[in-house]
C-alpha cells in the first residue's frame, strides 16, 4: 500500500496525507503538497524571492485574540501575570553578555510586565553575579543550581564508545563534538530543564540567551497571548541543523513510534511535511534517513512546559535518552523540540512571533513593524519563518542554511 494512503484500520482514515498510523506500522512520506517542481537550487531561489516579498510586508501585533486585554498595567506591581517565568542558562563569567541581553529585553518587554527571571547554572552563582544582575531589573529573580542528576553525563555512557564517536563527529565537521558541557546542555534543554524543582510551579517560559538583542517594542503580554489562544509554542527563527550531528535521531524516533502502542501519541494534524521536506536540501534527508533537519532555533522560545511534561513527550525523551546518543552523536535541543512538536502537537498551536525583532549571531528576525528599531538593516541578513495555516516558510540563505518548506 502507498505510504500516502491509510488502510481501513488505520487510526487516521484520510487519503493522500503522507502518513500511515497503525500499531507497529507508523510511516511518513513527503508528498510535496504544493506540487513544486524544479531543482533544489531553483526551488531555493523561489523561496528566497518569496521571503524578500514577505519581509517587505508590514506586520502588526497578532489579530487572533483581543490584544487590548493583554496590555501592560500603568503600574507593573499591580499587574496580574500569567503563570510564567523568563529562564536563562548562564554562567558567572557571562555577566557582561547577560547584561547586554537584559538591557534590550527590559526596555522592549519586561520593565512593563516584571515577570520573574529564573537564572540557571550547573555551578552555584556567585554573590557578585547575583548583585550585578539584580541591578539590571526591578523584576523578581531566582538563582538556581541545576541538580547533578539533570545535568551531568549519565553513568551509562560508555567512555570508549563516546571517544570513537567524537572522532567521527570531528571528522564530519560537527562543532562542539568533544565538549561534554555542550552535550550536557543539549540533553538538559531537550528533556530535563522543566523538571528543575524551581520550575515545577510554572506553566509558561520565555528562554533568553546571553548576548542577544531585542529590537521591537512588545506592548502585549506574550504569555497571556499563548494562554488566550491555546497555543503552546512560539518561535522567531527556523533553520537547518547540521545533519551529521543527528544522523539517527529520526530513525530512533521511528523505532519509538513503532514500539507498543506509542503510535497513539502522533497528532493527526502534526507538521509532518515540514519534518520531511526534501525539495531544498535533500542531502540532509539522506544523512538522517528522512528528517529535513528543519528546526525552530531554540535560543528563543516562548512555550508551555506542560507540552514537555505530557506523556507523549516524556516517554519519547526517556527513550531517546536511553540510546546514549546525546553523547554518541550531538543531538541538540532544537531538533528534539522541533520533532516533538511536529509529531505530538497540532501545528495550529505553534506560533511565529513575526512581530518581534530579535538577533542571535548569525540570525536575525527583523519585522517590517513600526515599533521595530534598527529596521534599516539589510533584509537579506534576516531569517524569520512563517508557521501558519498549515505552512512553514523560512528563507534559504546558503551560508547559514535557513529553509523554506511546506507542510
Amino acid at each position: 500500500m502507498s505510504l500516502c494512503l491509510c488502510s481501513s484500520v488505520s487510526r487516521f482514515r484520510k487519503k493522500y496525507t503522507g502518513f500511515h498510523i497503525e500499531p507497529q506500522n507508523v510511516r511518513f512520506k513527503y508528498i510535496n503538497p504544493k506540487n513544486k517542481v524544479g531543482t533544489f537550487e531553483s526551488i531555493a531561489e523561489e523561496h528566497e524571492n518569496r521571503f524578500k516579498e514577505l519581509l517587505s510586508q508590514k506586520i502588526n501585533e497578532p489579530k487572533d485574540t483581543d490584544i487590548e486585554k493583554l496590555r501592560p498595567a500603568s503600574d507593573p506591581d499591580n499587574y496580574e501575570r500569567a503563570n510564567a517565568t523568563i529562564i536563562s542558562l548562564v554562567r558567572n563569567s557571562e555577566i557582561g553578555d547577560i547584561e547586554k541581553t537584559m538591557s534590550t529585553f527590559e526596555e522592549k518587554f519586561n520593565k512593563k510586565f516584571r515577570y520573574t527571571y529564573t537564572f540557571i547554572n550547573d555551578e552555584e552563582f556567585s554573590q557578585e553575579f547575583k548583585d550585578k544582575v539584580k541591578s539590571f531589573s526591578l523584576a523578581p529573580m531566582n538563582f538556581v543550581t541545576i541538580p547533578n542528576s539533570l545535568w551531568r553525563k549519565p553513568d551509562s555512557i560508555d567512555e570508549e564508545t563516546q571517544k570513537k564517536a567524537i572522532e567521527k563527529m570531528k571528522a564530519d565537521g560537527v562543532s562542539y563534538a568533544d565538549m561534554d558541557s555542550y552535550h550536557n546542555m543539549c540533553r538538559f534543554y531537550s528533556g530535563n530543564f522543566y523538571n528543575i524543582p524551581e520550575l515545577q510551579k510554572y506553566k509558561y517560559y520565555w528562554r533568553i540567551e546571553p548576548g542577544v538583542k531585542f529590537y521591537s517594542d512588545i506592548n502585549y503580554d506574550v504569555f497571556k497571548y499563548l494562554e488566550n489562544t491555546g497555543k503552546i509554542y512560539g518561535f522567531v527563527v527556523n533553520a537547518y541543523d547540521i545533519a551529521a550531528s543527528i544522523p539517527t535521531l529520526w530513525t530512533e524516533t521511528m523505532k519509538f513510534l513503532n514500539t507498543g502502542n506509542n503510535y497513539k501519541y502522533v497528532n493527526e494534524n502534526g507538521a509532518f511535511q515540514w519534518l520531511l521536506n526534501d525539495l531544498q536540501h535533500p542531502d540532509n534527508n539522506e544523512v538522517t534517513n528522512g528528517y529535513s533537519t528543519c528546526h525552530f532555533w531554540s535560543n528563543f522560545e516562548i512555550a508551555d512546559m506542560d507540552f514537555y511534561r505530557s506523556e507523549a513527550y516524556s516517554k519519547w525523551f526517556k527513550y531517546l535518552d536511553s540510546t546514549g546518543k546525546f553523547y554518541y552523536e550531538r543531538w541538540g535541543d532544537a531538533p528534539v523540540h522541533s520533532i516533538g512538536l511536529g509529531l505530538f502537537a497540532d501545528k495550529s498551536k505553534i506560533h511565529w512571533f513575526r512581530d518581534i525583532g530579535y538577533y542571535h549571531n548569525p540570525f536575525f528576525n527583523c519585522p517590517n513593524h513600526p515599533k521595530t528599531s534598527e529596521s534599516n538593516l539589510a533584509a537579506e541578513k534576516f531569517s524569520p519563518p512563517i508557521f501558519s495555516s498549515g505552512q512553514i516558510i523560512s528563507p534559504r540563505l546558503r551560508n547559514v542554511k535557513s529553509k523554506i518548506s511546506s507542510s
